[in-house]
């Protein structure tokens, strides 16, 4: 069977031998159409993130069509065209058990301390695999994962199509944000230095920044630290800050920034299974997330899909050969 696997760091072999999986129970194995890449895949790339083992197969955004299933797992699924959602909770914890299945301690993180999809067959447990509506091209299942990522920062922050929005980044998050907020009728400004990014994100709905002031909402997908302190003091006293992208360092910001501004901070890490995957799902085709695309490429040139990544203007893309159709 054929994969991309990461044996060092910034170098990835695509080989033939990788073993087939077997599904075990409550499982089905996937045969992969195409694996979208995101930051979190290019930190594992670039050896910023330390994978378990090495060879590794990478990536965690993926669909394809269900192969075959396990032992306890009911055979509705084969031949259904699915969507993956690569974070698999304990479904049994406390966090869990509230809800909150994005803090669960337990949670399989695919591509990080769980092998990842970017191979032509892979075991996923059944309850996290969404089968697709009729209508989204490949490229939309490509998106779908970091689509939920963006659409749960929006479902948690509260908006309404009242508020006034700065969405600082245009990456492929910044990008999704800038989608959601444009379809609930709101047109976001969006602050972003790469040029050909925020052309994209002002083609996707957002305004260019023109330095104006008074969001009640700031959006910080960048995970730059310098980014952050700009943005809020741009935000009106109530305002709500949803933070999205990570880093490591402290957040430039006092008590005292907060407290008299009476700002509400609002972390918004991944998505809660299963409702934020199911509402993503049932809005394909006419959400389009596919249009933050930018490039697509063969599994034989991962390589080059991964290495290139971060400086193109939209998302990046790797397809199996398996799909019906491309797009």
């Amino acid at each position: 069977m054929k994969a991309a696997v990461l044996t060092a760091p910034e170098r990835i072999e695509t080989v033939d031998d990788w073993p087939e999986p077997v599904p075990g129970p409550g499982e089905v194995v996937v045969e992969m159409h195409g694996v979208g890449l995101c930051g979190t895949d290019l930190a594992v790339f670039h050896g910023r993130r330390v994978t378990p083992v090495l060879p590794w197969v990478i990536g965690h955004e993926g669909f394809g069509r269900v192969a075959a299933t396990g032992s306890d797992t009911s055979d509705h699924l084969v031949g259904r065209r699915v969507v993956i959602e690569p974070n698999y909770a304990c479904l049994k914890c406390a966090d869990c058990l509230t809800g909150l299945t994005s803090a669960c301690p337990h949670r399989a993180i695919v591509g990080l301390n769980s092998p990842g999809v970017l191979a032509e067959r892979v075991a996923v447990p059944a309850p996290f695999v969404h089968p697709v509506p009729d209508g989204p091209s490949d490229a939309d299942l490509a998106c779908v994962e970091p689509y939920t990522v963006a659409r749960a920062a929006v479902r948690r922050s509260g908006v309404t199509d009242r508020d006034r929005c700065l969405v600082v980044g245009a990456g492929a998050q910044g990008l999704l944000l800038c989608l959601i907020l444009s379809r609930l009728g709101i047109t976001p400004v969006v602050t972003e230095p790469h040029p050909e990014r925020l052309a994209r994100a002002v083609r996707l709905g957002a305004a260019a920044d023109d330095g104006r002031t008074g969001f009640t909402y700031v959006f910080e997908s960048s995970g730059y630290a310098p980014a952050l302190r700009p943005a809020v003091d741009r935000a009106v006293p109530g305002a709500t800050v949803v933070l999205v992208g990570l880093n490591a360092e402290r957040l430039p910001l006092t008590t005292d920034d907060v407290v008299r501004r009476q700002l509400v901070l609002r972390g918004s890490m991944i998505y809660d299974h299963p409702g934020d995957f199911t509402a993503a799902m049932t809005e394909l085709p006419a959400a389009r997330p596919g249009a933050v695309i930018e490039a697509r490429f063969p599994l034989a040139r991962a390589q080059e899909a991964f290495a290139g990544a971060a400086v193109r203007a939209g998302k990046t893309w790797i397809d199996l050969g398996n799909g019906s159709e491309h797009a």
